[in-house]
């Protein structure tokens, strides 16, 4: 499984910060998860998934079935954070710069069968949200793999409100899906327009549910 993740990564402690997800950072929360047996167990994915707040990435990193490289921004990779992001084999990415790199390491993550994740919401300006859709839809294009969204609400704290003991947190992992492979930049076009309305879709169901089980 070590060519599932980046050059540099240490398998071992991928693992131990996929133990702490699933253990002491989860026991903050009251995490309800839904359609994880939909994420497959082999060939390469990429996991799309909104962005609420810092917590969101902690939590799919434990609970999602298999070891996921998340595309996250350059800013968290300082010190010994840092240092450790890349040691658990997470890539950096420069937020409104073309940064084809962590892109092409992805790309070969992929490629060995592994999981890449998203947020294409984790980014701030239009501009750096619409560069997050379309790198994900051209991971998936370029290497055959499959998409899947997950939808991630209750991390974020209502402004106005007072620190929430132990809120509940809903994930909910949709149905793959496969992009077309059809070439050219409007095929990308329009294959960064599904995989955003999958997961805007899926994110408006389960704000649906969680208002129904209120």
């Amino acid at each position: 499984m070590t060519d599932q993740l980046p050059e540099g990564s240490v398998p071992w402690l991928h693992e131990v910060g996929r133990w702490i997800a699933r253990g002491p950072f989860r026991a903050s929360f009251r995490v309800r998860a839904r359609g994880v047996s939909r994420i497959p167990l082999d060939g390469p994915v990429v996991v799309v998934a909104n962005h609420s707040s810092m917590a969101d990435g902690p939590i799919l990193f434990g609970v999602l079935p298999r070891r996921v490289v998340f595309l996250i921004k350059q800013e968290m990779f300082k010190g010994v954070v840092g240092t450790l992001l890349r040691k658990i084999g997470q890539l950096a990415v420069r937020r409104g710069a073309p940064d084809r790199a962590p892109l092409l390491a992805a790309q070969k993550v992929l490629r060995a069968g592994g999981v890449v994740g998203v947020f294409p919401e984790g980014t701030r300006g239009a501009g750096d949200v619409a560069e997050a859709q379309a790198g994900a839809a051209w991971l998936a294009r370029s290497t055959g793999a499959v998409v899947v969204p997950v939808a991630c609400r209750g991390t974020l704290r209502p402004a106005g409100t007072r620190r929430r003991f132990r809120p509940v947190v809903d994930v909910l992992v949709g149905e793959p899906f496969e992009l077309p492979d059809d070439r050219g930049r409007q095929a990308l076009v329009k294959a960064t327009e599904q995989v955003r309305d999958r997961l805007a879709t899926l994110v408006a169901e389960l704000d649906s549910q969680r208002g129904e089980a209120k």
